[in-house]
């Protein structure tokens, strides 16, 4: 029984390997590319719009309500990345109704790598937003007491992404593995089902905790609108 699609092995030279992970990973990707375009090539602003035009709709639509409801105040400057992040790992989780596909979320250097572009976007977007001097400056605060603690906060919470989106897709992979082994082939279906369902929620975990950690690099001590400050005494 495979654990990881990294011990898929389709090439090899040497060093030189292709497994299960990049195989996968790449084909998604391309998948999702082709898919992207094929969807976008003829959008239409009017009344008559395709099936497809409709469910891309509903899905940025959706993707944009999340991020506002995070805390970002213009998500359709982030909708590029966190979207990205949520189409992939649900896209991973869908495809596992294809015979002899591994999600390649099921491999820890996928989730790690992941998790390392919000590690990488989370500082970019901080310091776009509020530049370098002020985004550095919330690292020292409220005392400069917390800047050993900030930076540790920084790597843990990385980890703790890539280890929880790497174990919750390769549990419920060995599952319907081991069931597959032991039970009829009618059983591990709604497991494979509740495979999908399950990939859907740690796609939405992991982009919404993606937005969480950007709302936080740029928040700021603007007053709210309508607010005025109080006067000085």
């Amino acid at each position: 029984m495979r654990l990881s699609p990294d011990q898929m092995i389709f090439w090899q030279h040497g060093l030189f390997k292709i497994n299960g992970t990049i195989a996968f990973t790449w084909g998604l990707m391309i998948l999702m590319v082709v898919g992207s375009r094929l969807i976008t090539r003829s959008l239409s602003t009017g009344l008559d719009r395709t099936r497809w035009q409709n469910l891309l709709e509903i899905v940025v639509t959706g993707i944009n309500q999340q991020i506002q409801e995070v805390g970002l105040p213009h998500p359709e400057k982030y909708i590029g990345f966190v979207g990205t992040l949520f189409l992939f790992v649900a896209m991973a989780s869908i495809c596992t109704i294809i015979p002899g596909y591994s999600p390649p979320t099921g491999s820890l250097s996928t989730t790690a790598a992941l998790a390392f572009s919000v590690f990488v976007a989370v500082p970019l977007f901080g310091i776009e937003d509020q530049g370098m001097r002020g985004y550095l400056k919330s690292y020292v605060q409220p005392t400069v007491i917390m800047l050993p603690f900030n930076i540790i906060s920084e790597f843990s919470r990385t980890l703790a992404l890539a280890v929880r989106l790497f174990g919750n897709m390769m549990s419920g992979a060995m599952i319907i593995a081991i069931l597959l082994t032991i039970t009829p082939f009618v059983f591990p279906v709604f497991m494979t089902l509740l495979g999908l369902l399950t990939g859907m929620v740690q796609a939405y975990i992991f982009s919404i905790l993606a937005a969480v950690y950007i709302a936080a690099a740029i928040r700021t001590r603007k007053p709210r609108a309508g607010v005025e400050p109080a006067p000085a005494p």
